[in-house]
């Protein structure tokens, strides 16, 4: 099987030497997503609310550039800097993901990428 690297102006520009997504066989693996503007590559501001919505229409333009969509979800996995924030970013993601739900896993972690406080990835089916 060969590996496909996915691409899309839709979404932040990698922050490191890293791909945004890589599909393999009929699986889509995405990077982890910032709440970065696609446009200007700037940190959204506001509320958590705000910064979980960017992360996911980050996630979302990337599955559609890899040929699937957020309804093919096997596997989320979100990172916070505050897990006080898991009930405000749960309101947000089921916005985005209908039942059934994809498996996921929240960790929190001490530190994101670029001081970010919120960061989610995921694996899709292709």
């Amino acid at each position: 099987m060969s590996k496909t690297v996915i691409h899309t102006s839709k979404a932040p520009q990698a922050v490191g030497p890293y791909s945004q997504a890589v599909a393999l066989g009929s699986l889509l693996f995405t990077s982890g997503q910032l709440p970065l503007d696609p446009e200007t590559g700037d940190m959204l501001q506001g509320s958590i609310q705000v910064r979980a919505e960017q992360c996911l229409r980050n996630l979302q333009n990337i599955a559609e550039a890899g040929g699937t969509s957020l309804d093919r979800a096997i596997k989320v996995t979100v990172f916070l800097t505050n897990m006080a924030d898991f009930q405000a970013v749960n309101q947000v993601y089921a916005q985005f993901f209908k039942e059934p739900y994809p498996a996921r896993t929240a960790f929190q972690v001490a530190a994101l990428p670029l001081g970010a406080d919120i960061e989610i990835e995921a694996v899709f089916e292709c």
